[in-house]
């Protein structure tokens, strides 16, 4: 049994296999999850898991190079957008040696739902703020 880190099997094995700009995506429960995407539904209830609660955990096991949110979530969501920020200004100054600044792209949320269908899995939260949802595209750990 692991003794810390992602306990979910099904998230610890999408990241484990991730490689460099492989893309998974976290999404809030209303996000539509393209049939030949895996889902991986951690939703309980309404509002639970938070999203930044799965971002969090997922970002802190994760390389990540990019991520993409929809242009939307500025007017919709600002204090989410501000919540975003703050984690991923936390993550890059971590001691890490060689940590690169994360790249932020903004695109529609109708490309953020088309792009998903790229990605190796959506990890569906509970969460119920607008526009809450996030791709993250894996960065190369050397």
């Amino acid at each position: 049994m692991k003794r810390q880190g992602i306990l979910n099997s099904d998230i610890s094995r999408v990241l484990s296999y991730l490689g460099h700009t492989d893309r998974i995506c976290i999404g809030d429960c209303g996000l539509p999850i393209p049939e030949e995407t895996e889902r991986i539904d951690l939703a309980l209830k309404f509002g639970q898991p938070t999203f930044l609660e799965v971002l969090k955990e997922v970002g802190s096991d994760m390389k990540i190079e990019k991520i993409c949110l929809a242009e939307e979530i500025k007017e919709k969501s600002p204090e989410l957008l501000k919540e975003i920020n703050s984690f991923l200004a936390s993550f890059e100054t971590g001691c890490e040696t060689g940590f690169n600044k994360i790249e932020v792209e903004f695109v529609s949320h109708v490309e953020l739902k088309e792009m998903t269908k790229a990605c190796k899995a959506v990890i569906r939260t509970g969460e119920m703020t607008p526009y809450a949802n996030i791709i993250l595209q894996s960065g190369c750990i050397f």
